[in-house]
């Protein structure tokens, strides 16, 4: 082995980043400076650590293996621990293997004499790239001579529902990988040595392609990109639901090379809005299709959080449970707009709190407008089920709101969008200078992560004040956003 190869160990995170790509783990290892994460990185990673933390605290009697001061003090503590004949639950268990370490989630004793290791996830079902992450695991933990068992992924089970704050016990399913992984992990030496070999050397050239984003989007991507030429302006690519994939296929990359006869409707609609610099806008088309949409008029915009280990009775992993909600009414055409909202920000489940203000605040009659309606409606489903005296109008609330956004793909197309119809696209090309990015709160992540802080118990007053103010601002601007954009479609100036 060659003395940079040995300064630069193996992990199951490298070795699955070699299998994405050589290139990555080169980059990983040897110029991580250069790795551009994308922005919900953060709340990724903070998911994972409450995740295992919750995984943990179901076996009270367990023992953490802590890498103080380095991983091999927790290779030689866990060696200890079995050695001594520890029949409990390990965390965070560090074996090592041929210049591989691994640090197992949970160890676990299983039958007499035998142990159950387990890979938390996350996720709520089994994903390729864990039997990849648990092979090494085997591979490394079989080779130090522990009697495996079992080797199962620990995911999330949403059929979950939290009935005591903090009880997580039936959280996680275990499904057992064991035999998968053995087959997988007879491999392991061989992806070992290439590895190494590519750690050796200098940096992998390797062209982008699919493997930069699966089964991870990799954060190198930019400078593995630097070398290509400049894309078109208008790359064929901001033609929606991938439509630009044949085309790149057929060496087309310039959106202004296609002709309108090559295209279906609506890529011939961007097409033409692009190369002309000329917005679409069927106003009629417009109007009568938002005709029979009774009075008043109800703007609405749930703001929801949807953590993976619920944080209210009733609730489940990743169920999405409003906090907030912005209204915007217009009781007859031309008439005066009132607003009118709600937040609930203070650790407390929000949802009677919600119910309440929606059935005090949206009239009992009209259309409720909202843009990708069938959030909506699910949110006002999911409150009519939590709220039962109010599940009536909440379920009337669900079944009068309609939907904006396909009465704006169909009508409406400003080549500044770049293939996207979200409100956020939409917005800076109907109503100039309206848009987001003066706000404190700019867009559905920050918006949750405002949320999560305001509810933390340390969270000072003044703070908790300010993140409110950002909250109020920005759901805010998403129904006002909508109001601006039907007058749009429907022509007004």
């Amino acid at each position: 082995m060659t003395n940079t190869a040995r300064r630069h160990g193996l992990s199951k995170s490298r070795i699955t980043s070699f299998e994405q790509c050589p290139r990555k783990l080169w980059l990983t290892v040897h110029r991580p400076d250069l790795a551009e994460l994308d922005a919900g990185a953060q709340a990724r990673f903070t998911t994972g650590h409450q995740v295992g933390e919750a995984a943990c605290r179901l076996y009270p009697h367990g023992v953490m293996i802590e890498a103080e001061p380095n991983l091999a003090a927790a290779v030689t503590a866990t060696s200890e621990l079995l050695n001594n004949g520890f029949r409990g639950p390990i965390f965070e268990a560090t074996f090592q293997h041929d210049g591989v370490l691994i640090r197992a989630d949970l160890l676990l004793p299983h039958g007499r004499k035998g142990w159950r290791m387990a890979e938390v996830k996350s996720s709520t079902r089994v994903k390729g790239y864990h039997i990849g992450d648990i092979a090494t695991q085997v591979w490394v933990v079989e080779a130090n001579g522990l009697n495996l068992t079992s080797a199962a992924i620990a995911h999330i089970d949403n059929s979950f529902v939290l009935t005591n704050p903090g009880d997580y016990e039936g959280l996680f399913t275990h499904s057992e990988m064991l035999p998968s992984a053995r087959s997988i992990a007879q491999g392991r030496p061989e992806v070992v040595k290439a590895a190494r070999a590519v750690l050796a050397g200098p940096e992998p050239v390797r062209e982008p392609g699919d493997h930069c984003s699966s089964p991870f989007d990799c954060e190198f991507v930019a400078h593995c990109s630097r070398h290509l030429p400049p894309p078109p302006q208008w790359p064929v690519t901001v033609l929606p639901n991938g439509g630009g994939k044949a085309w790149l296929a057929k060496g087309i990359d310039n959106l202004l090379d296609l002709k309108a006869g090559d295209l279906r409707p609506l890529q011939a609609r961007i097409v033409d809005a692009t190369r002309n610099d000329r917005a679409f806008h069927d106003a009629v088309g417009a109007r009568k299709a938002m005709a029979d949409w009774p009075r008043p008029h109800a703007f609405l915009d749930f703001e929801t959080i949807a953590p993976a280990l619920p944080l209210w009775i009733g609730t489940r992993p990743y169920q999405q449970i409003p906090f907030q909600f912005s209204l915007h009414i217009e009781e007859r055409e031309g008439g005066p707009i009132a607003h009118s909202e709600f937040l609930k920000a203070d650790g407390r489940d929000p949802r009677q709190a919600c119910a309440e203000a929606l059935v005090a605040s949206l009239p009992g009659t009209g259309a409720i407008i909202a843009y990708n309606a069938s959030f909506e409606r699910s949110v006002l489903k999911d409150l009519a089920a939590a709220v039962p005296t109010h599940a009536e109008a909440l379920l009337d609330m669900a079944k009068r709101t309609v939907d904006l956004l396909p009465i704006a793909r169909a009508h409406w197309y400003h080549r500044d969008q770049r293939g996207s119809w979200s409100i956020k696209a939409v917005l800076p090309t109907i109503a100039h200078g309206l848009g987001y990015s003066e706000l404190e709160v700019k867009d559905g992540g920050e918006a949750q992560e405002a949320f999560l802080e305001a509810i933390r118990a340390d969270c000072a007053a003044e703070r908790r004040w300010a993140l409110a103010e950002g909250l109020r601002a920005y759901c805010e601007r998403d129904t006002w956003a909508m109001v601006v954009l039907k007058q749009k479609l429907e022509g007004a100036t």
